[in-house]
């Protein structure tokens, strides 16, 4: 079910009303901000409207190049692989798919990443590595294309949003145990940040991501979208895609902290050049 509540239908025929009558989406957001609308809510709105990338409304236009193709409900074609879309939401761009991995493939990756394992670190503001008490989960990282059911997953991926494997950054395993979490954050980097010419040197700044769920949690687990409301159940062969420009809010998600039992998640990161180490 394709899930729009986030743009009220008379919300969505003002702004097309207007923008046809001749004012700018400049415009158009500036008469939303007198009005109490959240400029950075309103442009999502605006930008998902009128079909415009978000970055065209922030000042942070990525370079021409390739963009990612949403799934769309309710079957989508993964390198031969039948992909079920059940859910859909617009603002941000956030599709939930059914058997992206089956579950030989969930095993395999918990088998060779196990050994792997490390705690799992985010980027500072300077563009290095570092322990964050948000982010409580082990994880480790594939080369790409390092083993024959690597190269498998990310030419499903690849044909599955359009995207050439090159693209992607090396497919993250992570482990969560009871209570561990990573807090509301963003997967795009700050260009405010000191760090974000380190961090987009290589293949450029984040576009989408790819949450493939490894398992089934007892209890918790999921992946949260607060401005939403929504959370993606974690279950073993499925899949959450999200897509997002730079200073898109709207994409804050959350690993929701794991109540029993253990989470194991595969993800990959999409990238608007090759990413090139």
């Amino acid at each position: 079910m394709k899930r729009t509540t986030s743009i009220r239908p008379e919300l969505r025929e003002w702004i097309l009303t207007t923008t046809r009558a001749g004012h700018s989406p400049e415009e158009v957001l500036r008469l939303m901000k007198e009005t109490g609308y959240d400029p950075r809510e309103s442009r999502s709105i605006v930008a998902s409207v009128l079909e415009l990338p978000l970055a065209a409304l922030t000042g942070h236009a990525p370079p021409a190049g390739v963009r990612p193709r949403h799934p769309a409900a309710p079957f989508a074609d993964a390198a031969g692989r039948r992909v079920r879309v059940s859910a859909s939401v617009d603002v941000p761009v956030v599709r939930v798919m059914d058997a992206l991995l089956d579950s030989d493939e969930c095993d395999q990756l918990i088998e060779q990443a196990r050994p792997r394992l490390a705690r799992a670190m985010t980027v500072d503001t300077e563009g290095r590595k570092q322990v964050d008490d948000r982010r409580t989960s082990a994880g480790m990282f594939f080369r790409l294309g390092e083993s024959p059911l690597i190269e498998r997953i990310e030419a499903r991926l690849a044909a599955l949003l359009g995207v050439p494997a090159s693209h992607g950054e090396g497919l993250q395993v992570l482990h969560y145990g009871p209570g561990q979490e990573y807090e509301p954050h963003y997967d795009w980097f700050d260009p405010a940040q000191p760090g974000f010419e380190a961090v987009t040197a290589h293949g450029g700044q984040r576009m989408a991501s790819v949450v493939m769920y490894l398992n089934t949690p007892e209890a918790g687990g999921g992946t949260g979208f607060p401005h939403v409301g929504l959370t993606v159940t974690a279950l073993k062969g499925s899949a959450v895609y999200f897509a997002y420009d730079t200073g898109d809010t709207t994409s804050l998600h959350a690993g929701l902290p794991v109540q029993r039992g253990e989470k194991w998640i595969a993800t990959k990161w999409l990238r608007e050049r090759p990413f090139l180490r």
